[in-house]
């Protein structure tokens, strides 16, 4: 610009000694326009065209990755377009190369590098500088193998630029048992690598020791969300569970800390009085209810009135026995009660089926058990019963086969 700029200057002053301003302003902005017309302008960096030729992205796969990216960035508080993000190290292919050569230099393949990507596009514009001894640490001092480390980044990429997590793996790889384990709960629960050892993990640990919790790591397996608790709101979320009748041995005491912890009492009190209402049950009962499935307390009001409705009124169940077998009403009303009670009757009309097998021990079932024992043995003697069943399953209940 300033060689452009000395140009200008000495054409102005080869001019006419004495030009008049308007005439030497109109030389000098012809001379800019044809400059500025015959310059090379590089093109903007187009994250969706690098996704697909450096990273191995499908177009159209790199276009639903662009659109995540917008849609993270805006979600965290920006407003900028993607072509504006000159501040994100997204607005060149500098960045995200430098990322892309560390998760070479770490063993990951083209194949393995698209698919983290894919996951977690925000990775290339993390600061390379900062996630090389992230990655450095996964492998020396953790000891993660390649495939290891690619399941890790498939998971937990977003922790890995958000803190230093080596610290949180290595003691939950300890606490848990194994990788492998110590992957499932930070895949459950997307906070805990980067949650505080000091002021969160091992005080809520150390609460559940006292509260006589028979299996922690069990508990913090099934719903490791309460790991990351604040320490008050999860003594209050423990209190309530027992006030539910759950105990401490129990090995549903996670569910029942966890669902109360975001129902206010208020919320519970109604959904205990609901089931007192509707299935003509005591307290008692509730309770011993809530504390066989705390589950229970999280389904609305509508969907269990209909399964109600169902039971009793075409399963033919008493109030009182789905009380005192509460998983029933934990069960798919449109892809498991109402197609098996459909078998069920056709089996019956037919002379099939034991007069003494209830209708619970076909809800529960798992469903390949329940088609061996009760579908394909019948294949011969009702050839169209697997796909009425199957036609049942999407919620059109076939005529009787």
């Amino acid at each position: 610009m300033l060689r452009l700029r000395n140009r200008l200057l000495s054409l102005l002053r080869a001019a006419s000694p004495f030009p008049t301003p308007a005439r030497a302003a109109s030389s000098a902005l012809r001379l800019l326009k044809t400059s500025t017309s015959t310059a090379t302008v590089p093109a903007p960096f187009s994250l969706e065209d690098y996704l697909v030729a450096a990273c191995g992205l499908a177009p159209a796969q790199a276009r639903e990755v662009s659109k995540k990216v917008s849609r993270e960035l805006s979600s965290n508080g920006s407003r900028r377009s993607l072509d504006e993000l000159s501040c994100s190290r997204l607005h060149s292919a500098s960045n995200p190369d430098a990322i892309l050569a560390l998760l070479t230099g770490a063993g990951l393949s083209r194949d393995d590098i698209a698919a983290v990507v894919s996951a977690d596009p925000l990775l290339l514009r993390a600061s390379a500088s900062t996630i090389a001894p992230r990655l450095l640490a996964l492998r020396h001092r953790v000891g993660l193998s390649t495939p290891q480390i690619v399941r890790f980044l498939l998971v937990a990429s977003r922790s890995l630029r958000r803190g230093d997590v080596v610290p949180r793996l290595e003691f939950f790889i300890s606490f848990y048992g194994s990788f492998e384990k110590a992957l499932v709960a930070a895949k459950r629960n997307g906070s805990l690598l980067n949650a505080s050892l000091e002021r969160l993990i091992e005080p809520n640990i150390a609460l559940f020791r006292q509260w006589g919790v028979r299996d922690i790591v069990q508990l913090c397996s099934n719903v490791p969300r309460v790991l990351t608790f604040n320490l008050e709101r999860l003594k209050e979320s423990l209190l309530r569970a027992e006030q539910l009748g759950v105990p401490p041995t129990s090995g549903l005491l996670g569910h029942a800390v966890s669902i109360v912890s975001y129902m206010s009492e208020e919320k519970v009190a109604a959904k205990l009085e609901f089931f007192k209402s509707t299935l003509g049950c005591s307290d008692s009962e509730v309770s011993m209810a809530v504390s066989k499935l705390p589950s229970l307390l999280g389904i609305s009001d509508e969907i269990l009135l209909r399964k109600i409705k169902f039971l009793v009124n075409e399963a033919m169940m008493e109030p009182r026995y789905i009380v005192e077998r509460p998983v029933v009403l934990s069960m798919s009303l449109e892809k498991r009660l109402m197609p098996r009670h459909y078998v069920m009757k056709i089996l019956q009309e037919k002379g099939l089926l034991n007069s003494n097998t209830s209708f619970l021990t076909f809800a529960k079932l798992g469903e390949k058990s329940f088609k061996l024992k009760f579908i394909d043995c019948h294949k011969d003697s009702i050839p169209g019963l697997a796909d009425a069943y199957a036609t049942a399953r999407t919620g059109i209940v076939p005529s009787i086969v």
